[in-house]
């Protein structure tokens, strides 16, 4: 693999299952990676992920809680656009303002518009693919740890990212595995 690859862990883990992304990635780490791979726990410091991005990377695999209305647990592979920052406002068309900077409350979304605006002004590059590794959480009020399914979910999310990593798809692996919804 020639390729540089950052896999971020975010979340806070004393939300509950908010800290689903950085408990994969803390057991992603006890695996041996190929050169050019950083595992990186980012918890809740997004402005520190936009920085480091700066660093120059191929792909960048974002690791969170991701609620979509799934079970509790269930695991989502999302291929970002590319755009992350671009959507129309409501009815009007209009482009919704830019993120508010809170460095210890930064949505996977408002970290890569705050890696656009840096990129314009560097002349840096942003990572040609972003991926987020998402799982459905059960609870994500005050509290440490990961509920039961979602606890469960970790060890086949460390699974998918090495499939990614030593670029397998899920089908080639003959494991059965939890659910994963590949989403656009």
């Amino acid at each position: 693999m020639n390729e540089r690859v950052l896999i971020a862990g975010i979340g806070n883990v004393f939300l509950g299952d908010d800290g689903f992304g950085v408990e994969t990635v803390r057991a992603l780490a006890q695996h041996p990676l190929p050169d050019g791979v950083e595992v990186v726990d980012f918890g809740v410091r997004g402005v520190h992920l936009a920085y480091q991005l700066l660093d120059g990377y191929d792909t960048l695999l974002l690791v969170d809680a991701t609620a979509r209305g799934g079970e509790p647990g269930t695991l989502y592979l999302i291929e970002a656009d590319g755009d992350a920052g671009a959507s129309t406002g409501p009815a009007g068309g209009e482009a919704p303002p830019p993120p508010v900077l809170d460095g210890h409350h930064m949505s996977p979304d408002a970290v890569l518009a705050l890696l656009d605006t840096l990129c314009a002004g560097t002349g840096a590059t942003p990572p040609r693919r972003t991926l987020v590794l998402g799982c459905e959480p059960a609870c994500v009020e005050e509290g440490i740890g990961l509920s039961a399914p979602v606890a469960a979910a970790v060890p086949e999310a460390v699974r998918t990212a090495l499939d990614l990593i030593h670029g397998r798809s899920h089908a080639e692996t003959d494991r059965p595995g939890r659910e994963l919804r590949r989403t656009p």
